[in-house]
């Protein structure tokens, strides 16, 4: 294959690249690296697609032609796409990305709600705390609250 030298960027060694699907080599595909059943899929899938298609009167017999090129143009995409991706990646300097990771890491607890009465569910009849509550002039009088259910927290009367 002739052209230019891969650079640095390249993620297969050059003894590995004869080794590749030819839609992969022919493409130039650089940092995406499809298999030989996706490259089937990419290529010979997609003109039998097409052809079929095109049996059943859907599409003219240009889409044999115009989907595979279609499919090969977008692959190229997402393969220049996943370049622009990289790169952009390796100019964050370290300290950066280190702070990402620790932002980003996923916190797993409880989270203590004291609202939540541990009962059976129902209807809220009174949304005062169960127990007694202090009236203005002092003195404490029990809330009138129906029972739901049976208690099965740690508080159950």
């Amino acid at each position: 294959m002739t052209g230019s030298p891969r650079t640095a960027w390249a993620t297969l060694p050059a003894d590995e690249e004869q080794y590749r699907p030819l839609y992969a080599r022919v493409l130039g595909l650089r940092f995406v690296n499809p298999g030989g059943v996706l490259c089937f899929l990419f290529f010979e899938g997609v003109v039998a697609l097409a052809v079929l298609l095109a049996l059943a009167e859907l599409v003219s017999w240009w889409a044999v032609l115009i989907l595979p090129a279609a499919v090969a143009v977008m692959v190229k995409l997402n393969d220049m796409v996943a370049a622009v991706v990289v790169r952009s990646a390796a100019l964050v300097p370290e300290q950066e990305r280190d702070r990402f990771r620790r932002q980003m890491e996923p916190v797993i607890g409880r989270a203590r709600v004291e609202w939540v009465t541990h009962r059976v569910p129902g209807i809220v009849v009174s949304a005062e705390p169960f127990g007694s509550t202090p009236r203005p002039d002092g003195s404490e009088a029990r809330s009138a609250r129906r029972e739901i259910g049976p208690s099965v927290g740690p508080d159950r009367r």
